[in-house]
């Protein structure tokens, strides 16, 4: 396997821990954060629950933006290579 291929299959390992880790994680944190409320205000679930389920929405949609906005990227560099070698398409 090429050098080249190598460090584009660790980056993509990379970028799926980071994009894993972030979706399990930061609602964790703010989960967290909501049961805190929750206790101060004696209202156990309803802001635990919220902020989990609003983070992990979010947490969500940014992802496949971001997923969206790759493949976008990488269909303007494959047509741009296509273009490059003749191939019309």
């Amino acid at each position: 396997m090429a050098e080249d291929e190598t460090r584009e299959m660790k980056q993509g390992f990379g970028d799926a821990f980071a994009a894993a880790f972030e979706l399990v994680v930061t609602p964790g944190i703010f989960g967290f954060l909501g049961w805190l409320v929750d206790g101060r205000l004696g209202l156990f679930p309803v802001f635990t629950v919220a902020f989990s389920v609003i983070t992990l929405a979010y947490a969500s949609w940014r992802l496949a933006r971001s997923y969206g906005e790759s493949l976008d990227r990488a269909l303007v560099e494959r047509r741009a290579a296509w273009r490059a070698e003749g191939v019309s398409r």
